[in-house]
């Protein structure tokens, strides 16, 4: 038999194979603990059949071949395996795999080199701004501090200055002095003499003595009325004024035309001043025709077709009826006197109260005090306490959610306390400060105490505290909360008060870490709810039914009626004006006295006033008269069950407000303001149904309602960092605050860690709007201060700048029309108001000409004041660009860029970040111009959504203020290529 020999080369191939095989094998078993000849074939295949190392990497990983030493195993297995044609010159893409790592490996490295710049870089930024806002925080201090040295130097100087005065003052009243009395006594000397002569001029015998005292005086009369040239006048005789014409037949013109000048010489001696007192007096004494109704009127009451018909449902009673004031009495009426006052005092509920809650407040640092309306809890606890000597420590300060509320209180504890308003007694609202280093007790807005947390954290000027009317719970409110919980936990001596007329004081206490709770009783008389029998249709008319049925039908007593708003009070009146104008004077006089925000002091004031007899005064107040004020005389209150809230959309960032029903508690508050002087009515204008099923029983918190970026920028001012860890009682939506810190970062008054820009902190100075308040800081770099503090002032003053009479409206549509010469827009147009009117000296007659608001002009000038001292405080230079509208234009729209619309081809507006759809405000100058691109003040809601005081801008001034914000792109695109046909009215 014959054998082939086999091919060597063959044998050595499968050797070699074997060999393979066994060390993969073997690499197998040390990798993954297990190995057999299939698993060994299948890597020995897969190596063939990839093209790299990285592949065949990635095609092991997925099979879970993953260890530290795989690497090395995959070199080792392409180094031994044969080439094939799916790994031709896998070398050199593995190379070229290799070169893409390293690049990729490189530009990942810059990558991080660079974010780690950029990261240095934004810490720098951080830092840098950080020592910035420092020293602007001390230049602030040591300028206070300097201030008020200034003031304690200038202070001696004026006392000094004073005392000087004051001896020549003391001089000159002396010297008059004597002058007039010396005039008396030569009265009294001439008097005397005439009543001798009366007496015993008919042959009645005189003794020696009294004739020689007679002949006495008689010889010293006629020397001093020779040495005054006096002439003897007897009071009650009139006697011939003398001629004119001289013996020649000339007049004698000085004779003349002294007796012409004659009278102005008796306005001198007062005699003009005591006619036009008694004439006042007689005015204030009139009688109304309606007096006398019962003895001259027919004996016939009126009738209603469309009476209102009331149930009796319940009376809330009251704590001493029998003790009602006399209001008939002389003593009750003037309470300008202060004896009287002092005896009012003591007729309130809290007086019996007044050493337990004096004891309270020593024993406990914090103290809820739940007192109804009427009690005299805002007026005496702050007078018990200085009587009781906590002002020597340091000032009492009482917080009041309204202005209109803070000066009402302070003038009558003025009264009471017998000092001058601003001396020791004082108030503080926004843009007025009515204090001086006398003053111990001080009544402010919640939101000016806040506002003193910026300069004195600890607030180491005052002993006590009283958060006041805290159920109403305003935004302010609610911060202070969290703020002075804060402060009295690390400042034992502060003496924290919570005053509320709420049921719900068990939250208040609970808050305050369990506080004690003092409760006083409020209501003196009883007070009787009256509620319809079936729901009206409009309350409005309801309303001044009801009125004109308790006018006739009702015992004497003041009416209150609570109404929504301006509008809705103006149309009240002008109905009741005609009602009564129709029925004549045979009913008794109607005194109307509306109250609200925008009415100027002097007629808020008319609601105070004492109503004169045979008279009935109707208030027309909005919900500021639930609790804020205290009118005396009040007897019947008339409840629609309807206010306006301020409701706030974080989403399209629109504030609107809504007329709402009211919450339970308020309809309690409301009811008792009838309980004060007498046995009170409320008549509510709803069923009992209504009243126990359809209202809420509290009012929502506004801080859960508005806008929150004032506040915010104010916390975090404060070193309050961590808002969503803030104590708050109700704390607000996570949206909202979000949306409030985005506007703040958008505005740079935030940095991209939260925290506060030397921007930001100069924005916290001023008591505005923080888009206002960026628009003033941003005038600095266009150079038009003067003008845009301008702006900023007509702004706050409120809408009521121009008013529009219906006789006169094409001359006022005229006049307003000429601020808007060029289409400058609404912001422009306030300055040239402003600017005209500063130019004609303020003056009034120049407001009338031109249909503007005196009192809206005079409240801006002041702010524009308060404004300019504030520039400085914040190292701000004044300066002025008025000709350079374009600067002015840029400077507005640094602020309110965010507030930016554009033009679509319907003619509406759509708003930018946050699409909406909204249309200028028909009192706007460019309601029926339509520019293209546009910035506003406020987007509010009524009829429709409309945008307030506008101002055309271009959109690259968008994209060169605010890049982060805006893209150029997206607002060329966005602007409407046709403008639409506008139609003119």
């Amino acid at each position: 038999m014959n054998f082939e020999k086999p091919n060597q080369s063959s044998t050595l191939k499968k050797k070699k194979n074997l060999g393979l095989q066994t060390r993969i094998s073997d690499k197998l078993i040390s990798i993954l603990g297990y190995s057999n000849r299939t698993i060994v074939q299948f890597v020995i295949n897969l190596t063939k059949q990839t093209s790299s190392q990285i592949e065949f990497r990635k095609k092991l990983e997925q099979f879970e071949f993953s260890s530290k030493e795989i690497s090395l195993f995959v070199q080792e297995l392409f180094d031994e395996i044969p080439t094939t044609k799916k790994r031709k010159n896998y070398r050199k893409k593995e190379e070229h795999v290799e070169e893409e790592e390293e690049s990729c490996s490189r530009s990942r490295q810059r990558r991080k080199v660079s974010s780690e710049d950029e990261e240095s870089d934004e810490e720098a930024r951080i830092a840098c701004d950080k020592e910035e806002r420092e020293k602007l925080e001390k230049s602030i201090r040591e300028r206070d501090a300097r201030k008020i040295a200034e003031r304690k130097v200038k202070k001696v100087r004026c006392d000094v200055k004073d005392r000087k005065e004051m001896r020549k003052l003391r001089k000159i009243s002396r010297e008059e002095y004597l002058k007039d009395r010396e005039k008396k006594k030569l009265e009294e000397m001439r008097d005397e003499i005439e009543d001798e002569k009366y007496l015993f001029g008919d042959g009645l015998k005189l003794s020696e003595l009294e004739n020689s005292k007679l002949r006495y005086m008689k010889d010293v009369y006629e020397i001093v009325k020779k040495k005054k040239g006096l002439e003897d006048v007897c009071d009650d005789e009139y006697k011939m004024p003398e001629v004119y014409d001289d013996q020649f037949g000339g007049v004698n013109q000085e004779k003349r035309f002294a007796a012409a000048l004659q009278r102005y010489k008796e306005v001198e001696s007062g005699a003009e001043q005591k006619s036009w007192e008694d004439q006042q007096i007689g005015n204030g004494s009139l009688k109304f025709g309606s007096q006398d109704v019962n003895r001259n009127g027919d004996d016939y009451e009126y009738l209603f077709e469309d009476q209102i018909e009331f149930v009796k449902a319940s009376v809330m009673e009251g704590e001493n009826e029998e003790d009602m004031f006399d209001e008939s009495s002389d003593g009750f009426r003037e309470k300008e006197r202060v004896q009287k006052l002092q005896d009012e005092r003591k007729t309130l509920p809290i007086y019996r109260f007044r050493e337990d809650l004096l004891k309270a407040i020593h024993d406990h640092q914090v103290l809820i005090i739940v007192g109804e309306t009427g009690s005299g809890k805002t007026t005496q606890i702050t007078q018990y306490l200085h009587e009781a000597g906590y002002t020597k420590r340091g000032k009492i300060g009482c917080t009041q959610p309204r202005r209109v509320a803070a000066m009402s209180v302070a003038s009558r504890v003025s009264k009471e306390m017998g000092v001058k308003l601003g001396n020791e007694v004082g108030y503080s609202i926004r843009f007025e400060d009515n204090t001086s280093e006398k003053t111990v007790i001080k009544y402010m807005t919640d939101g000016m105490l806040l506002r003193e947390f910026l300069g004195e954290p600890d607030l180491a000027s005052y002993s006590v505290l009283m958060v006041d009317e805290a159920h109403e719970r305003t935004i302010s409110t609610d911060v202070l909360f969290g703020l002075v919980k804060d402060i009295a936990r690390f400042r034992s001596d502060l003496k924290l008060i919570i005053s509320s007329a709420s049921l719900d004081a068990n939250k208040f206490s609970d808050y305050f870490d369990g506080a004690p709770i003092f409760r006083i009783p409020g209501r003196r008389f009883p007070i009787e709810i009256h509620y319809t029998k079936a729901p009206e249709a409009d309350y409005m008319d309801a309303a001044i039914v009801t009125i004109l049925q308790i006018h006739l039908t009702q015992p004497p007593g003041d009416i209150l009626v609570f109404l929504t708003g301006q509008e809705e009070i103006e149309a009240a009146e002008e109905l009741l004006r005609q009602r009564t104008r129709g029925m004549g004077t045979k009913i008794a006089e109607l005194i109307i006295c509306p109250i609200f925000a925008n009415l100027p002091l002097e007629l808020q004031n008319n609601i105070f006033e004492p109503t004169p007899k045979g008279a009935r005064k109707v208030v027309l107040a909005t919900n500021i008269a639930e609790t804020s004020l205290t009118i005396d005389g009040i007897s019947y209150v008339i409840d629609p069950g309807f206010c306006k809230m301020k409701s706030y959309s974080p989403r399209t960032g629109m504030e609107s407000l809504l007329v709402t029903p009211v919450s339970k508690a308020s309809a309690l508050q409301r009811a008792g303001r009838s309980g004060r002087t007498g046995p009170g009515k409320c008549f509510r204008l709803y069923t009992a149904f209504n009243y126990q099923n359809d209202l809420e029983e509290n009012t929502v918190p506004e801080i859960q309602r508005t806008n929150i970026s004032n506040v915010v920028l104010t916390l975090k001012c404060l070193g309050i960092d961590d808002l969503m860890a803030f104590d708050f009682m109700d704390p607000p939506p996570a949206e909202t605050l979000l949306k409030a810190l985005e506007l703040l970062y958008s505005l740079n008054a935030l940095n991209s860690v939260g925290q506060l820009t030397k921007t930001g902190r100069r924005m916290a100075e001023f008591p505005l709007d923080p888009m206002l308040s960026k628009m003033i800081v941003a005038s600095e770099k266009y150079k038009c201060s003067e003008e845009i503090i301008s702006i900023a002032a007509m702004l706050s003053a409120g809408n009521l700048v121009f008013y529009r009479p219906k006789e006169k409206k094409v001359h006022a549509d005229a006049a307003k029309m000429n601020f808007h010469t060029g289409n400058v827009g609404d912001h422009i147009a306030l300055l040239k108001v402003y600017s005209s009117w500063e130019e004609h000296n303020y003056s009034t007659q120049w407001c009338f000409e031109n249909f503007v608001q005196v009192k809206t002009m005079k409240q801006a000038r002041d702010i524009r004041d308060q404004l300019k001292g504030l520039l400085e405080r914040v190292e701000i230079e004044l300066s002025s660009s008025f000709n350079d509208v374009e600067s002015i234009k840029k400077a507005i729209t640094s602020g309110f860029f965010p507030h930016f619309a554009l033009l679509q081809r319907t003619g509406a507006y759509r708003t930018g970040r946050n699409p909406q759809t909204a249309h200028i405000h028909p009192s706007s100058g460019l309601a029926y111009v339509l520019p293209k691109c546009v910035i506003y003040h406020e987007l509010v809601l009524t009829t429709k959504e409309y945008m307030r005081q506008i101002t055309e801008v271009k959109p690259e001034w968008l994209v060169e203020i605010a890049p982060h914000y805006y893209q150029l792109k997206d607002l060329q695109d966005a602007v409407v290529k046709k403008r639409p046909r506008v139609k003119h009215t």
